[in-house]
C-alpha cells in the first residue's frame, strides 16, 4: 500500500483506542523506523542533510535514548545514512517548507546501533493509558482523545501526541466521556491510583499514568505516578519552558523508562534477524506443514520453526537474511499466504480473548476503522504535522504471559492468512 493510500484512510489512535473495549497486552509500533523531516531544497547536499536528520531521529526511537547520539561513530553512520535508506519522498512547498519523508531498513539500523555499542528497543512495546490533567488559570481540565473543536484540550493532545510520535511511544488518552467527570479529575490531580483504576478497566492500556500539568511563573511542571508493570508509583516530574518541550521531556523520560527495561544490548544483536509470523486460518495437520513448508523454501528465509498452535492460528519464528521488506516481497509471491491490512489485525480478539469466546462464537469483535490504528495526517497538506503516515499501532494478539517476551522482539510481528491452493485455484478460475 503507497503512502499516500495509507495517509488518506488513517485514523487518530488518540481516539480509537479508546473505544476498543478488553485492555491489549501490547501493541506492535510498525512505523519505528519511517520518519519525516523539513528539509531546504532537493539539491544532493540538501537531501543528505535530511537523511542524517531522519535517520538521528530513527537512532533515539529505536534506542529509546538521546545519548545514542554521543556514541562514538554515531557521526560516521549519520554520514552514511543514504546507506541504509530504503525509501524516499520529496515533499515540495509553495512556501519552502519542504519535506522529505523517508524508511529506513530495520535490519540495517539495528546493526548499525550495535556497531556503535547502543541498545535496540523493538517494535513491540506496551501501550500507556495517560490521564493528563491540566491546570491553567485556575482551572483544571482532563487532555482527552476528542480533538475535534474542544480548543485548549486539542493543543494539549496534539503536543503530547507529536511527543509520543517522535519517540516511538505508544500512548492513549481517554474518551471524551470522562471530561465532566469532576470527582475523577480531582483524582487524577491528587493522583489516587485505586480511584482511576476501575475508570481505567474497559480501556486499552498496559499501564497507566495519572500526570498533573501546572504552571509556575515562566516555567510549566507536570508530575506523574505510574500504576501497573509493577513500576515505581512514587511521583517524578519534568519541568520545561514551553508545553512542547515539558511533552517531549516527559514522554522522553517514559521511553527511557521502558528502553532500560526491555532494549537489547548491541552486543546480543544477533546476525541474522529473526521475526514472529503469525498464519491465520490453519486448521489441520496438512496445512501446518503446507505453511512450514512455504516459508522454510524461501530464499531469504535460513531457518522457520513453529512456536506455538492455537485454533485456527500458527505462530512461527523465521530466521532470515537481507531487510525485513525483502522477505515480505518473497512471501508475496506465494498466493496462499494472504498479507492481513492494519484494520484486519485491529479487528482480531488476543489470544486471552480467543480463549474466553470459544463458548460465544458469535460475539462481536470490536472493530477499528479502515486502515488500522494510527497516528498521522496528510503532512503533504498539512505541512504543519509532524506526524509521520506510516507510524501505526497494531494490536499484538499476545496473552499477558506472552507480552514480557515480545517486548524483547526486536520486529513487529506479521500476521497473514493461510488461504490453501484449492482455494487459490477456485478464485482464479472465476
Amino acid at each position: 500500500m503507497q503512502a499516500a493510500q495509507i495517509i488518506r484512510r488513517s485514523v487518530r489512535l488518540f481516539a480509537v483506542l479508546a473505544l476498543l473495549a478488553a485492555p491489549a497486552a501490547a501493541v506492535t509500533v510498525t512505523g519505528l523506523y519511517s520518519v519525516e523531516v523539513p528539509v531546504a531544497g532537493s539539491q544532493p547536499d540538501d537531501l543528505a542533510q535530511g537523511y542524517a536528520d531522519g535517520l538521528s531521529r530513527v537512532f533515539v526511537r529505536v534506542s529509546g535514548t538521546r545519548e545514542v547520539l554521543d556514541n562514538e561513530g554515531v557521526d560516521e553512520l549519520l554520514d552514511d545514512a543514504e546507506s541504509l535508506l530504503q525509501s524516499y519522498q520529496f515533499l515540495r512547498s509553495d512556501e519552502d517548507k519542504h519535506r522529505l519523508r523517508m524508511s529506513f531498513g530495520a535490519v540495517g539500523v539495528n546493526r548499525a546501533l550495535a556497531s556503535v555499542d547502543a541498545p535496540v528497543w523493538g517494535a513491540n512495546r506496551p501501550l500507556t493509558l495517560a490521564w493528563i490533567a491540566v491546570e491553567e488559570s485556575g482551572r483544571r481540565t482532563l487532555v482527552h482523545a476528542d480533538g475535534e473543536g474542544s480548543g485548549g484540550n486539542d493543543e494539549w493532545r496534539k503536543i503530547f501526541e507529536d511527543a509520543a510520535i517522535d519517540r516511538g511511544l505508544p500512548v492513549s488518552l481517554p474518551p471524551a466521556d470522562y471530561r465532566q467527570d469532576r470527582e475523577l479529575l480531582s483524582d487524577i490531580w491528587g493522583q489516587f491510583t485505586d480511584s482511576v483504576r476501575g475508570a481505567s478497566e474497559e480501556l486499552e492500556h498496559d499501564l497507566m499514568s495519572l500526570v498533573r500539568v501546572s504552571r509556575s511563573g515562566s516555567q510549566w511542571r507536570a508530575g506523574w505516578v505510574f500504576d501497573g508493570m509493577g513500576l515505581d508509583s512514587t511521583e517524578q516530574s519534568v519541568t520545561a519552558d514551553t508545553r512542547e518541550e515539558l511533552a517531549a521531556r516527559l514522554v522522553g523520560r517514559w521511553a527511557e523508562m521502558f528502553a532500560d527495561r526491555y532494549a537489547v544490548a548491541g552486543s546480543d544483536v544477533d546476525e541474522s534477524p529473526q521475526v514472529d509470523i503469525v498464519v491465520h486460518g490453519v486448521s489441520n495437520l496438512r496445512d501446518y506443514a503446507s505453511v512450514s513448508g512455504a516459508l522454510k523454501n524461501l530464499s531469504p528465509v535460513t531457518e522457520a520453526g513453529a512456536t506455538q498452535a492455537r485454533e485456527n492460528q500458527l505462530k512461527l519464528r523465521v530466521v532470515f537474511s537481507g531487510e525485513m521488506e525483502q522477505l515480505k516481497q518473497y512471501i508475496a509471491l506465494d498466493p496462499r499466504l494472504v498479507p492481513l491490512s492494519d484494520a484486519e489485525v485491529s479487528r482480531m480478539p488476543s489470544a486471552d480473548e480467543s480463549e474466553s469466546d470459544e463458548t460465544d462464537a458469535d460475539q462481536s469483535v470490536p472493530q477499528a476503522p479502515e486502515g488500522g490504528v494510527a497516528l498521522a495526517e496528510d503532512s503533504a497538506e498539512n505541512s504543519n504535522t509532524s506526524a509521520n503516515p506510516l507510524f501505526v499501532y497494531q494490536p499484538l494478539l499476545v496473552d499477558e504471559e506472552e507480552s514480557e517476551e515480545a517486548f524483547e522482539s526486536l520486529y513487529q510481528v506479521l500476521h497473514y492468512r493461510w488461504q490453501p491452493a484449492s482455494i487459490v485455484e477456485s478464485e482464479s478460475g472465476e
